[in-house]
């Protein structure tokens, strides 16, 4: 049920996408895209760039006696983005597919494996939120669009409530009740459910007692952010309508609060394009040139994320195969966690 109503959303998302696509003009924004020409590639190379900074970020919560390869999370990233992207799921169900690989592939114990990903998942959000808590300062410093600024400002007073809630959660305060809840819909205080709600909290505990680790993840992740505004600076500046750096910083990082807000939609379809029709146009750019920048954008997905889909199937079928389950093996680590009582 959940997946139909998933392909639903999608399909209803992919019409509003056209639907802005033929408002703004077919033969402007295929014009605009025939623009951009090889700037593209240089897209892909920046955004092959981006997602690889952020599995780095994700590899650094790992504990140092516990984490696996960087090439491992950086693969699982591009896997993550791919499936978050391009597949008709909310724009969280790659997280929880790169979690699954983690623990099957590469022994990761799952607690520890889904416990990162929460993580990782939290500091992208806490950095995504002060990259785009910057680009607002920007926008008010270029004095572009004051209404805009004023939808923006009350969009991030929201999202810094939600980020607030999504780490309490994480910690032992809801743990308990959550296991309150638990027992209570259980009814059986050795429910099966609740040891590995334990051992996911246990491996957050032993994730946040790395400070350092964090400090470092989070200062990844926000580079990762910057990074990705050379995408609106390559675009236009093919589009032969370049733009200053304070600009292209404002249309990225409010894009990226846009999506998040629409975490819900696959692959924010219809609400990126809408998004970078009002951006762009605080600007002055042209609703063609911006549909021409959201596909410039979305075949970068394309390009990365079809080979990773497909990196992701060769990985389940290898699994099945003798070499598979050797090499599995041999990438077993440590299943106790520092903070174990019992070490």
């Amino acid at each position: 049920m959940v997946k139909r109503a998933g392909i639903v959303v999608w399909l209803i998302a992919l019409a509003a996408l056209i639907a802005v696509t033929v408002w703004s003009g077919l033969a402007d924004v295929g014009q605009a895209l025939a623009g951009i020409g090889w700037g593209i590639l240089l897209v892909v190379l920046v955004r092959a760039a981006a997602i690889a900074i952020a599995g780095a970020g994700w590899w650094l919560l790992f504990p140092p006696s516990l984490h696996p390869r960087l090439r491992t999370c950086v693969q699982l990233r591009f896997v993550r983005e791919a499936a978050n992207v391009l597949l008709p799921m909310a724009q969280v169900g790659g997280d929880i597919i790169g979690a699954g690989l983690l623990r099957v592939h590469y022994a990761v114990p799952g607690s520890l494996a889904a416990a990162s990903v929460i993580v990782d998942m939290l500091m992208q959000a806490a950095t995504q939120f002060v990259f785009a808590a910057l680009g607002l300062a920007m926008l008010i410093a270029l004095d572009a669009d004051a209404m805009l600024a004023h939808v923006a400002a009350i969009g991030l007073g929201i999202a810094a409530l939600l980020l607030v809630g999504f780490y309490l959660a994480q910690r032992r305060g809801a743990q308990r009740l959550l296991r309150a809840a638990f027992m209570r819909l259980a009814g059986d205080d050795h429910w099966r459910a609740l040891g590995t709600l334990d051992a996911v909290y246990q491996s957050l505990a032993a994730i946040y007692a790395g400070r350092r680790n964090l400090f470092l993840s989070a200062l990844v992740h926000f580079v990762g952010w910057l990074v990705g505004t050379a995408e609106v600076l390559i675009v236009f500046a093919w589009l032969g309508h370049p733009i200053g750096l304070a600009e292209a910083l404002v249309i990225e990082s409010l894009l990226h609060a846009i999506r998040g807000a629409a975490f819900a939609i696959p692959s924010a379809l219809g609400v990126q394009e809408g998004g970078l029709v009002l951006l762009c146009a605080a600007f002055g750019i042209p609703a063609s040139e911006a549909l021409a920048l959201s596909l410039a954008k979305r075949a970068a997905d394309l390009v990365l994320g079809a080979p990773s889909l497909i990196a992701w199937q060769v990985l389940d079928w290898g699994r099945l195969l003798p070499f598979g389950m050797l090499r599995v093996r041999q990438a077993q680590v440590p299943q106790a966690l520092p903070l174990d009582p019992k070490r």
